[in-house]
């Protein structure tokens, strides 16, 4: 899912300013993520942020090396129809996101069998246990998987390689729907990935 940013501004609006931006939402981020879900802002444009699919966000082309400014922005990100913003209480811009906003980079494993937490953390510092409030999915298909797990609001994290050989690990075959799936346990859910009459 993806967004097409035309220009950096709308009709009607002011541009696009990244410091102001960050400077805004500043008192809202603090050590907790600020409240994205209660920001309604008019819409106020399509900027040229990208996040590519390895997790780098590039703006106008160039990269965004600021740390600090890549974690502010990724606490202000908001998934609406299909479509993702960045959001303030007064500005609602338009991004592009070639795969998933977020990538998870590492994963800590407690428990065994299931009672068993499966622990992901983003390469913007989030930390997320699979669960019912924050799924698991295997997109593409099992030979190149595309596997995510929800971070917040509809917001997921590509899980990358190494971490999903490890994840892999920690699988094994139940009955789901009727039939044998192979999957992993997290959070006393289990989350089916492929059926087991189709591994190699």
């Amino acid at each position: 899912m993806t967004n097409s940013p035309s220009s950096g501004k709308a009709a009607g609006t002011r541009p696009f300013d990244a410091d102001a931006l960050s400077k805004a939402i500043g008192s809202e981020a603090g050590k907790s993520l600020p409240p994205v879900h209660l920001w309604t802002p008019e819409y106020s444009g399509e900027i040229d942020i990208r996040i590519a699919r390895d997790g780098t966000w590039f703006h106008e082309g160039g990269e965004i090396r600021r740390e600090a400014l890549v974690r502010l922005f990724s606490s202000i990100l908001k998934l609406e129809d299909g479509k993702y913003f960045l959001v303030t209480p007064v500005e609602k811009w338009g991004i592009t996101v070639e795969d998933a906003p977020f990538v998870a980079t590492d994963m800590t494993v407690t428990g065994e069998g299931r009672d068993q937490r499966l622990t992901f953390t983003t390469h913007v510092g989030d930390g997320v246990t699979a669960g019912p409030d924050h799924p698991l999915r295997l997109g593409c298909t099992f030979e190149t998987p595309c596997p995510y797990v929800e971070v917040r609001a509809g917001l997921e994290a590509l899980i990358d390689r190494k971490t999903f050989y490890r994840l892999i690990e920690q699988g094994v075959a139940e009955d789901h729907d009727g039939a044998s799936w192979f999957g992993v346990w997290s959070d006393g859910q289990f989350f089916p990935l492929i059926p087991t009459d189709e591994l190699r």
